[in-house]
């Protein structure tokens, strides 16, 4: 057969934000075969997850209106990457045979085994399943009993607001400072907000036990707690590691600045789950979308012989919402540090909103234009080739 008529085989492990893109912009050329393995039959809108547990709306979007035409679906989980044989195991049983593998496995939750009680009393709220079940256990109780959310990122201020702006009696435990992502005057107003707004805010206070109906502070005190919501913490599929692929300490594949697997030139990773030249962007989803994107081109690039570019994405602060009426945009340099200058209020609310749309909307416009994603470029990435870091380089 004719290279000209040898068709390229692609699976992409993961159909998140980056996943999708990636799916989608490698339909740029017309001899490339892609599927997406995902355990979900449907997209989960990860930004939103604190408002699905709020109830205030819904997270989910049907794969039909994301993946373009041609992309096929496999409802399933990976379970083994043999890179030698080019083959994916499933956890059905099937195998999938690929040229090219896009590895967009994601993150989630992870509960610190380090706390007595954490993994058995506390409930993450970072993935569908998880998410699900804190919403159950927000209906079956009343809206006196006290609610405690353990984190001070952005998911758990998001949810301590949500929930505060319904009413509930929130406790929002964070082990440092609030919000480290955005600057001086951005946390002081989100502080001021959470203050009016009743939610006990404990700065510097870190959990020593989860018990079913309090939290035990390191320090002794207790604090009732009908139910506590885990949003710190990170995890990432333990698939590059378990198939032997060289990874960091949390699991992400190590990648060079291509996004190309040290171990394997034919592995490209993405979003949350790589680690380029060991040093991975912020999770976000303003990041995931160019990164998906830059997989794809590294992959479309191989398949051509050409040398595929390096990453360039630059992060450019941080939205953040306060309940349904309120947020703040904190504006940051290319390098993502953030300056004095954010926008809150209903103005931060709406462009709150908007971030949250295109989200998805460009992934839309990704299925029905491949190439069409755009991102502000220009920010700085380490010097230091991957191959040269040894496995467990700290991120």
């Amino acid at each position: 057969m004719s290279e000209h008529n040898t068709r390229h085989r692609v699976v992409v492990l993961g159909g998140g934000y980056a996943g999708t893109v990636a799916a989608n912009r490698l339909r740029i050329r017309d001899d490339v075969d892609i599927s997406v393995v995902n355990p979900r039959a449907e997209f989960v809108d990860r930004v939103r997850l604190h408002q699905f547990v709020a109830g205030t709306a819904e997270a989910t979007v049907g794969y039909e209106s994301l993946l373009g035409a041609g992309i096929e679906l496999v409802v399933d989980s990976a379970t083994r990457i043999d890179a030698a044989a080019r083959r994916v195991q499933l956890g059905s049983g099937a195998a999938l045979d690929y040229d090219y593998l896009v590895y967009a496995v994601g993150s989630g939750s992870a509960i610190p085994e380090s706390v007595p009680g954490a993994a058995e009393f506390a409930v993450p709220v970072g993935e569908w399943e998880s998410a699900q079940r804190v919403r159950s256990e927000l209906e079956r109780l009343p809206r006196s009993a006290p609610v405690t959310v353990v984190g001070s990122g952005p998911t758990g201020i998001e949810t301590a607001a949500e929930l505060a702006e319904q009413g509930w009696a929130v406790t929002l435990i964070c082990g440092g400072t609030t919000m480290p992502s955005l600057g001086g005057p951005g946390r002081r107003y989100v502080g001021k907000w959470l203050a009016e707004h009743g939610v006990t805010v404990l700065e510097g206070e870190r959990v020593g036990e989860v018990r079913p109906d309090a939290v035990l502070l390191a320090g002794g005190a207790e604090r009732a707690s009908a139910l506590t919501i885990w949003t710190t913490g990170f995890g990432v599929p333990e698939l590059a590691a378990a198939s032997g692929l060289r990874t960091d300490e949390l699991g992400r594949l190590l990648t060079d600045e291509t996004l190309t697997s040290v171990d394997d030139e034919r592995i490209v990773a993405t979003g949350d789950a790589a680690a380029p030249s060991g040093r991975p962007l912020r999770m976000s989803c303003q990041g995931a979308g160019p990164l998906g994107a830059q997989a794809a081109e590294t992959v479309l690039s191989r398949i051509a012989g050409t040398e595929p570019k390096r990453i360039d994405v630059a992060l450019t602060g941080t939205c953040l919402s306060l309940g349904r009426r309120v947020g703040i945009r904190q504006l940051a340099r290319r390098d993502d540090i953030p300056v004095k200058l954010y926008i809150g209020g209903r103005m931060g609310a709406r462009i709150k909103e908007m971030t949250c749309d295109l989200g998805v909307a460009k992934i839309r416009r990704e299925a029905r234009t491949p190439g069409s994603l755009r991102w502000v470029k220009g920010g700085p990435r380490p010097e230091q080739p991957a191959r040269t870091l040894r496995a467990g380089s700290p991120a």
